[in-house]
């Protein structure tokens, strides 16, 4: 029977009913969207935007609760936001922190990552199973399902909430009294949770601008000071300020580790530091710092109700720490760290902590140079001044006495002139007495500059070294032609410093030196199989060797660990060192007698100057005086 004219009105209306009703939701969705988007586009705060999402969302879609939370990295969930109606049973507010275990539509988005819907829900609804111990979280998830329990919740729906590409929280919504929510629900969600996700994304992008710009400021006044050369405790205190303030902690502090196992603190920061820098103590056990010491790499300690109540950093009261290393010139130099009372440090806190590691490492390494240095420099002042007194003792009490002598013998001889028969037999003698000086003369000269070395080379020097060694030494050089006279001479007292610590203390049963030149630069290795043990610290004659390679612009190891035998090295430069043949300072000069080499090379002291310097001195009170400061101004 065909429909009446009234009928097909009636369908014509409901569906002009339905139609407008789908338009006015739609226009109302975009309303409620395009706030949002303006909110989002104001950079109005996160908070604001939850508050805002989550009403506009209660009064579009009407359930009896709407929430959304943000997962948190130990698995819970804290609560941003929560609209509820009135009459409705639900007691859940902002802040409230669960866990994401049971039953439920937000664990099931946690677990999955995708929209969850349970439209059973009911009695059904089940939080995390209880027990004596079980945790804060765990309870409070309990409260909130028999709340939605009270409220006869029976049907509900959570969408995540992304934020670059990780899942950053939930939002759900919840019905009772017997109704079901639409099934469009969940899609209608997702274009509330994008815009969330964008006002999410934009404040983490300016908090990430805030504190990158606070880093590398804060590394940029660290940084001045390590520039103007400031003592390493200004600096210590410095960045354990900066860094106290920049990671949000409550104590920061950098300590020293000795060798002898000790740690001395540094610097330090903030509330319970302890103890006050330039303390020593032990590392204690059980710490952070007891781990970097052993791995040498960072370590972290966030603590939760499941931690030990004996773990070090709790009995101090720290709830979060990170601890990281200090390694200057490849070694582990110390212990940086920050720790915080009431929450945990931020994620990022390793690395933020690495920019200001490799600045107080540059601050300790520049420290260390500059001791050095003046440590190198007042040993080369002080070793040129013991030199100074040796030629100057050696001088009065050999050659110079013998001058003296003889400017007495010629003052003798110009007062009463020997016979014409015995001048012949008197000028032997002062020719005999200048010859003894002049090899005086020219042992101390050797003793400066060994002969072989200036005429041969480094090859035969070695080669006498190592004859003349009470250990059996191997030998190997590859070595073709001279080198400049600096590195000729490094490398002899290297050898020869290296062969007498090994005859005078190592007990070694033989030693090898190796020496070779490639690619500009000069190597030279010595090694024993002696008892080991060697150091810088303790030999003078090593501390002279090492300042002398350096200032030469090359470098020396020693490697002496006690029963394993010594090995030391050097390398040196050749490029930058203009090639200098030897200047020996005694030279051959013509025999005064009998065809000998007795004398000094003419330009340094020759027999004329002598007998010059004898007839003044004849004419003076003190001779002593006159021929001695000649020859001390000669070798000054």
């Amino acid at each position: 029977m065909p429909a009446g004219p009234g009928t097909r009105q009636g369908v014509l209306g409901q569906g002009e009913r339905v139609a407008a009703e789908q338009l006015r939701r739609i226009a109302e969705e975009q309303a409620a969207l395009r706030r949002i988007a303006v909110q989002v586009a104001s950079a109005a705060p996160p908070e604001e935007v939850f508050g805002t999402v989550t009403e506009e969302v209660h009064q579009l879609l009407g359930p009896d609760f709407t929430t959304m939370c943000r997962f948190d990295p130990d698995s819970t969930l804290t609560v941003i936001g929560v609209q509820v109606s009135p009459g409705t049973p639900f007691h859940v507010t902002v802040g409230h922190r669960g866990s994401l275990d049971g039953r439920n539509t937000t664990s099931l988005v946690f677990q999955t990552g995708r929209p969850a819907r349970i439209d059973d829900l009911g009695e059904d609804a089940a939080g995390p199973p209880l027990s004596p111990d079980s945790s804060q979280e765990a309870l409070a998830t309990a409260e909130a399902v028999a709340s939605v329990r009270a409220a006869g919740v029976r049907s509900a729906v959570a969408v995540p909430i992304s934020v670059a590409g990780r899942l950053w929280g939930a939002m759900g919504v919840g019905a009772g009294h017997g109704r079901r929510l639409p099934p469009d629900t969940e899609e209608r969600l997702a274009r509330f949770t994008e815009l969330v996700a964008t006002a999410i994304a934009n404040a983490e992008a300016r908090e990430e601008l805030g504190r990158v710009a606070a880093e590398q400021a804060a590394l940029r006044r660290v940084a001045m000071l390590v520039a103007r050369g400031e003592p390493p405790a200004a600096v210590f205190a410095a960045v354990a300020e900066e860094i106290g303030e920049l990671c949000e902690a409550d104590t920061a502090s950098i300590v020293r580790l000795e060798p002898d196992g000790q740690a001395t603190t540094m610097g330090g920061h903030g509330w319970a530091v302890e103890p006050r820098p330039g303390s020593r103590g032990p590392v204690p056990a059980g710490t952070l710092a007891t781990l970097v010491k052993e791995t040498n790499r960072a370590a972290r300690f966030d603590a939760d109700e499941s931690a030990p109540s004996g773990t070090a950093e709790m009995i101090k009261g720290i709830r979060s720490a990170v601890d990281a290393p200090i390694v200057v010139d490849g070694r582990l130099w110390g212990v940086i760290g920050v720790g915080s009372r009431w929450g945990r440090l931020p994620p990022d806190t390793e690395r933020r902590l690495a920019g200001f590691i490799e600045l107080v490492a540059t601050a300790i390494s520049n420290a260390d140079a500059q001791a050095e240095l003046q440590a190198s420099r007042a040993r080369i002042v002080a070793t040129a001044d013991q030199t100074r007194r040796r030629f100057e003792r050696d001088l009065h009490d050999g050659a110079q006495q013998r001058l003296v002598s003889l400017a007495l013998q010629l003052r003798a001889a110009q007062a009463e002139p020997p016979q014409a028969d015995e001048l012949v037999q008197w000028l032997g003698q002062m020719a005999a007495t200048v010859t003894g000086v002049l090899d005086e003369l020219r042992e101390i000269a050797h003793g400066l500059h060994p002969a072989v070395l200036a005429a041969g080379g480094l090859r035969p020097a070695l080669t006498v070294l190592a004859r003349r060694s009470a250990v059996p030494v191997r030998l190997h050089i590859e070595l073709e032609g001279r080198l400049p006279d600096p590195v000729e001479i490094a490398a002899y007292y290297m050898v020869s410093e290296a062969l007498t610590n090994t005859i005078k203390h190592a007990d070694a049963s033989a030693a090898d030196v190796h020496v070779t030149a490639t690619d500009g630069v000069l190597r030279v290795s010595v090694r024993d199989d002696g008892r080991g043990g060697a150091n810088f610290a303790d030999s003078s004659g090593l501390a002279g060797l090492k300042d002398r390679v350096e200032a030469l612009g090359g470098r020396i190891s020693l490697d002496s660990p006690p029963g394993s035998g010594t090995a030391m090295e050097i390398t040196l430069p050749l490029g930058a060192l203009a090639h200098e043949g030897p200047q020996p300072l005694l030279s051959p000069s013509p025999a005064l007698a009998g065809g000998s080499a007795v004398g000094l090379d003419e330009a340094v002291f020759g027999l004329d100057g002598l007998s010059n310097a004898a007839q003044v001195s004849a004419s003076r009170d003190s001779p002593d005086e006159d021929v001695g400061e000649g020859l001390r101004d000669f070798f000054h």
